[in-house]
């Protein structure tokens, strides 16, 4: 198997801990050692020695001196962002100048909040069989825990055959209403759509070529593109997302329900459920002082102070790139928020 780490994102969901010049994935969370990129680096090289990371240009820096001892050559550049379709087209195409077209590969994204190592390993190891034995393109899929409203679904379509923990794909789900999320999570039959997909390079050319011929086309065009003018062909796709551009147009598609926990980290609401609090459910880190506060994510990355008093349910962070001050079920709106401070 190889492994491509999707290290992208705008970085502006939690801002100003987070930032479009350093985003979420190389932060790293509750004191913690490691960033989320490096526990993501570490995960896959328990599935392989072959991990490459694909990021664009403004971040490459930041991600090198993270990964240290990966080779020049195992880092995919992209010159700007193009959504997760090209991305993963450049992937495709570096990696099958050097690989074998029939050997699995599994995309994976550098954000993601995962404890479960062993879990996670199992999971995309039966992604891995299936694929190879069906020629078919497998996602990986997590049982929801509660309704959640950000997320995509994927709806199950029974077991390939009894003695498989394989599903078929029936369809998929925008993010859906609270209420819709709830009968989703009620019935059992649906996985939250984390972006993981398996397949070999000749399993993504026949789906593309049947089902994207467009993306296909854009893949040809950067298998054959010299170095001198890849950036330009690679600048002239439309962004796009791989979901609209190929996987919900895929009739034949498989899942792996993950065997792991998962947390997607993008609100501040995920990230103190990620923390450990005190008794009051507060998180707090660097020089602050608390009184009567309950609930609340309270973070300072300068020497000044900070101070938060007689609230609850609140997120305060303080860094050299901003202060935020939210009601914490009101974090989703930060990421547009932030877009004003880069305009």
């Amino acid at each position: 198997m190889i492994v491509v780490i999707i290290a992208g994102g705008s970085g502006t969901r939690l801002w100003p801990l987070s930032t479009p010049d350093y985003p979420k994935h190389l932060l790293k969370i509750d004191g913690d050692d490691l960033s989320l990129l490096q526990h993501t680096y570490e995960r896959a090289k328990m599935l392989t020695d072959k991990v490459y990371i694909v990021s664009e240009a403004g971040h490459i820096e930041h991600v090198k001196n993270q990964l240290k001892d990966l080779p020049d050559d195992n880092f995919i550049v992209e010159p700007a962002r193009r959504g997760t379709a090209n991305c993963i087209l450049a992937a495709l195409a570096y990696i099958g100048q050097r690989h074998d077209h029939g050997e699995v590969i599994a995309s994976i994204h550098a954000d993601h909040y995962i404890r479960d190592t062993e879990g996670f390993v199992r999971s995309f190891k039966v992604a891995e069989e299936v694929s190879s034995s069906e020629k078919r393109v497998v996602l990986v899929g997590v049982e929801p825990d509660h309704p959640a409203t950000g997320l995509g679904y994927i709806q199950k379509d029974g077991l390939i055959n009894d003695n498989s923990s394989v599903y078929n794909v029936h369809s998929f789900k925008e993010k859906p209403e609270f209420d819709v999320a709830k009968e989703y999570v009620e019935s059992g039959n649906y996985l939250w759509n984390c972006g993981y997909f398996v397949g070999s390079i000749n399993t993504f050319k026949d789906t593309m070529q049947a089902y994207a011929p467009e993306l296909y086309k854009n893949y040809q065009e950067l298998a054959d593109a010299s170095s001198e003018a890849y950036e330009g062909v690679y600048l002239g796709f439309e962004s796009v997302a791989i979901d609209y551009a190929l996987i919900e147009k895929v009739p034949n598609l498989l899942v792996v329900p993950a065997l792991f926990d998962w947390m997607d980290l993008g609100s501040f609401v995920d990230l103190h459920k990620a923390v450990v609090g005190d008794k009051d459910g507060n998180y707090t880190s660097g020089v602050v002082e608390t009184e009567e506060l309950t609930n609340s994510f309270v973070h300072n990355q300068e020497e000044k102070p900070v101070a938060v008093i007689g609230l609850d349910n609140v997120v305060v962070v303080n860094t050299p790139a901003g202060i935020l001050v939210v009601r914490k079920d009101l974090s989703q709106k930060v990421g547009e928020v932030s877009k004003k401070f880069k305009k």
